[in-house]
């Protein structure tokens, strides 16, 4: 197959590049990227040679994204996806994530190719007790998360009226290798590491699902070649924590990996304003691809956030350049604090 990866040299499309390349010795990418912040060639320095992999700088709001290119299926990865900035200002948010969606899947049904829709659990907003499934209703409470609602119901409304071949993923909170620092959990650890504070929204107790990168890729490549069309996909690893449970977690993990004192990472911990809108709990199904498809997570937590400390402590020529340019204007606008480079 031929594929054509949108938001290529983001988290976690380069993760799911890298996987179809090591898998499928007869797959050829495309990557468009429009390397926006969050978007590094640097994520794909070990591919970027292959002769099955080919680069693009485009970007999904131009109509003319695809021309001259031949490609089987579109992998729609490409997103605006930080909650806090969409806050600050949601004009991207909708241009990229509607609009940009709006011309990928115009390119879909000209072309007539499979058109697959990276999507949120955050489209369903906040649930107290129980599980979202495919079906419940959608309600966003952020800008980013309505951005993904709307897109997520402009694929559902080619499917019904273009009968193009498209099918929609809804994933739970990712974490693992080549995470931009804005995120949670390279956050706390590189914190950790540079003895920063380490900004705690509200009480700590909002829960969260987290997934290793690694099994969402597999779960996305799993609905794409096994998938149907029309269908919502739910991906998820049944790994809820409260953020205040999973930042001293990652903190003891830490300072046992590079001999830390514990107490002192412990105390870097800063409880701060809660964000607008703050969804409490996040929690969905994946019963659906489980049992359809026959896809489970295979990583554990504990295994996976260990790889991920280990990751970001050793790989510091990739994250250095980050740190000292666009993460630190970020976390200084948005925390109110100042970061030395």
């Amino acid at each position: 197959m031929k594929l054509l990866v949108t938001g290529g040299a983001g988290f976690i499309a380069s993760n799911y590049i890298r996987h179809v390349l090591h898998t499928y010795p007869d797959y050829q990418v495309i990557n468009l990227d429009s390397l926006t912040y969050a978007g590094n060639l640097e994520n794909l320095k070990d591919v970027e040679d292959s002769e099955r992999y080919t680069f693009m700088k485009r970007d999904i709001c131009d109509s003319h994204v695809a021309d001259g290119l031949e490609f089987d299926a579109i992998l729609n990865f490409a997103a605006e996806s930080h909650v806090d900035r969409s806050i600050l200002d949601a004009q991207p948010f909708l241009q990229t994530n509607i609009m940009g969606t709006y011309n990928l899947l115009e390119v879909a049904r000209k072309r007539n190719c499979t058109f697959l829709h990276v999507s949120t659990d955050e489209v369903y907003g906040s649930i107290e007790d129980g599980f979202f499934n495919e079906e419940s209703p959608l309600m966003p409470n952020s800008p980013y998360a309505a951005s993904k609602a709307s897109s997520d119901m402009l694929v559902r409304a080619y499917v019904e009226t273009h009968k193009i071949n498209a099918m929609i993923t809804r994933c739970s909170n990712n974490y693992g290798p080549y995470q931009f620092p804005e995120k949670l959990i390279p956050l706390v650890i590189l914190n950790a590491i540079n003895s920063r504070p380490i900004p705690v929204y509200g009480d700590g107790m909002n829960v969260r699902d987290w997934i290793h990168v690694v099994d969402h890729c597999k779960a996305v490549d799993t609905v794409l070649h096994k998938g149907t069309s029309g269908r919502v996909y739910n991906i998820g690893s049944r790994n809820e924590q409260p953020n205040i449970d999973l930042i001293k977690k990652i903190l003891s993990k830490t300072a046992e990996k590079l001999d830390l004192d514990e107490n002192k990472l412990m105390g870097l911990i800063n409880f701060v304003e809660d964000r607008k809108g703050h969804d409490r709990r996040y929690a969905i199904n994946p019963l659906m691809i489980e049992k359809d498809l026959g896809w489970k997570p295979e990583m554990t937590f504990d295994e996976g956030i260990e790889k991920t400390i280990e990751w970001y402590t050793t790989n510091n020529q990739w994250w250095g350049r980050i740190i000292s340019g666009e993460y630190i204007k970020y976390y200084n606008l948005q925390y109110g604090e100042r970061l030395d480079t």
